[in-house]
């Protein structure tokens, strides 16, 4: 009985903190997300939209690339706040080639 509630309680505790995790970077603004993006991204990653566009990925695929950030390779040279990275994310996110509005880039 004992072990139940240990198991129990470490399932909770799991499921909390991957929830957490998956909720860690939204609700930032996707519009000034586009503009530090294609001001910033697209120097690096591409100089055209089918370069690099939100559209390459899925919700989950942004989602998993966002929740470590050291998996995120930019420039040593530009450095980004959080709220500017959760911007970005706002963006690559809601409009994944999944979403229910993705990016239309030809």
């Amino acid at each position: 009985m004992k072990s139940k509630l240990i198991l129990a309680v470490a399932t909770a505790l799991i499921t909390v903190f991957a929830v957490s995790m998956a909720f860690a970077m939204g609700g930032g603004n996707a519009r000034k997300g586009k503009f530090l993006y294609r001001k910033n991204c697209r120097s690096c990653h591409g100089s055209t939209a089918s370069d690099l566009s939100p559209a390459d990925k899925t919700q989950a695929e942004w989602t998993a690339l966002f929740s470590d950030t050291g998996k995120i390779q930019c420039s040593p040279d530009w450095t980004v706040n959080e709220k500017d990275l959760n911007d970005i994310f706002s963006y690559l996110h809601d409009y994944a080639k999944d979403s229910p509005s993705p990016a239309k880039c030809s």
